[in-house]
């Protein structure tokens, strides 16, 4: 059974940091580019960023650069979203999503609150 399993989610005042993570299993977790996305209230789910299957080159929104981080470890089946200098507008559900070629794998989310 494939699964992706988000934790580390939760409450945080203005300019605090939390650290999310992607428990994979089921597939190739070697094989597969990881992204993290974001749903905020009453909004799209946008792609915060990517970083390849050998973690060798990352990508980001232009409204997280410099404050997130994502990375990965191929030995623990797990990807991280390091989230730094963290603000009101980064309130969202935060979904991890595998993908290679035609397959695609999403997490079930996980809340961060961002008080001001």
């Amino acid at each position: 059974e494939v699964q992706l399993v988000e934790s580390g989610g939760g409450l945080v005042q203005a300019g605090g940091s939390l650290r999310l993570s992607c428990a994979a299993s089921g597939f190739t977790f070697d094989d597969y580019a990881m992204h993290w996305y974001r749903q905020g209230p009453g909004k799209k789910r946008e792609l915060v960023g990517v970083i390849t299957t050998t973690g060798s080159s990352t990508i980001y929104l232009d409204p997280v650069k410099g404050r997130f981080t994502i990375s990965r470890d191929n030995a623990k089946n797990t990807a991280y979203l390091q989230m730094s200098r963290l603000k009101p507008e980064d309130t969202a559900v935060y979904y991890c999503n595998a993908r290679h070629s035609v397959y695609e794998y999403w997490g079930q989310g996980i809340q961060v609150t961002v008080s001001s």
